[in-house]
């Protein structure tokens, strides 16, 4: 797909151990020709981990996307009546973001970006990483599963053996499941084995 004239809204949220498999899509997006507006949750924003430190992960966004990080409510709002952006990406997205979502919470600037796509009616493409999502997230998962303007990065279990509920997409097909969204398709299939061993 040609993304030149597009306009992608990426936004992490706190699974700061897929950060690195995350950081070549979002540079994927602009070898292509897109332009790349970078979204932070605060948990990005001020959290260091044994992943890296937050400063770290905010430079390698500027340094790829040329552009600011949104880090704030107020920074998102203008999403909305600007409909600026094509088509928005949470990668990763966690439990705690997808929860949120699913019961129309609007507490950081990751879904208030989300609030504003699903306002345009626009496609919003989630990729899911979460310990509990064959668990008490299921519910909510399920939820934005039939939401409509919401599209999913197949996914699977990352460690069964170990972490029977815990589900994370295939970053590798964020582009792939953008380019289905803009067509108003939901990328086949969305379930898959997704084994780290």
């Amino acid at each position: 797909m040609d993304w030149h004239g597009k306009t992608v809204g990426f936004a992490l949220t706190g699974s700061h151990c897929t950060f690195e498999e995350v950081m070549p899509q979002i540079q994927r997006f602009v070898d292509l020709g897109a332009k790349v507006i970078p979204i932070a949750s605060n948990t990005l924003m001020t959290t260091d981990t044994r992943f890296g430190t937050s400063q770290e992960w905010q430079k390698q966004l500027k340094d790829i996307t040329g552009n600011d990080i949104i880090s704030t409510i107020v920074e998102a709002e203008p999403l909305g009546p600007s409909k600026l952006l094509d088509i928005l990406v949470i990668a990763p997205c966690t439990g705690n973001t997808t929860s949120k979502l699913a019961n129309a919470l609007t507490e950081s600037p990751v879904l208030m970006a989300a609030k504003a796509q699903m306002r345009n009616q626009r496609p919003l493409v989630i990729a899911i990483s979460t310990n509990d999502g064959l668990g008490l997230n299921a519910a909510n998962i399920a939820k934005l599963l039939v939401t409509k303007n919401i599209y999913f990065v197949p996914f699977g279990q990352d460690a069964p053996e170990v972490k029977a509920n815990s589900l994370v997409s295939r970053m590798d097909l964020i582009e792939a499941t953008c380019e289905a969204a803009l067509q108003g398709k939901q990328l086949q299939p969305l379930l898959i084995e997704r084994f780290n061993y």
